[in-house]
């Protein structure tokens, strides 16, 4: 059995009420490498996986670490306790969430 993959154009042939919105988040955190692994576990243990995870090592010393990842389907009070969840981890320094919808 083949997957079909949408495009942009057969997205947008769906009714906007079909397509759930994406939680975003933006996670700065000291460079330690448990950070990425622990932020992906509170994913997997809901069953999610992220649609997008891009991570960057930054900083004049390389001692940051940024992370912006986008999740479908999760509405925005879940989207906060996830934050909040993300916010108590050892070496986050800042997390920040955004919703995405379509038009």
């Amino acid at each position: 059995m083949r997957a079909e993959r949408l495009t942009p154009s057969t997205a947008s042939a769906f009714p906007a009420e079909t397509q759930s919105p994406v939680a975003c988040f933006s996670i700065q955190a000291d460079a330690d490498p448990s950070v990425m692994p622990r932020v992906l576990e509170l994913f997997a243990k809901r069953g999610m996986i992220p649609l997008r995870w891009h991570a960057d090592l930054g900083g004049r010393r390389r001692d940051e670490l940024t992370i912006d990842l986008q999740v479908d389907g999760v509405d925005r009070s879940k989207a906060e306790q996830i934050a909040n969840a993300i916010r108590q981890m050892v070496a986050v320094v800042n997390v920040l969430t955004s919703e995405k919808s379509y038009a």
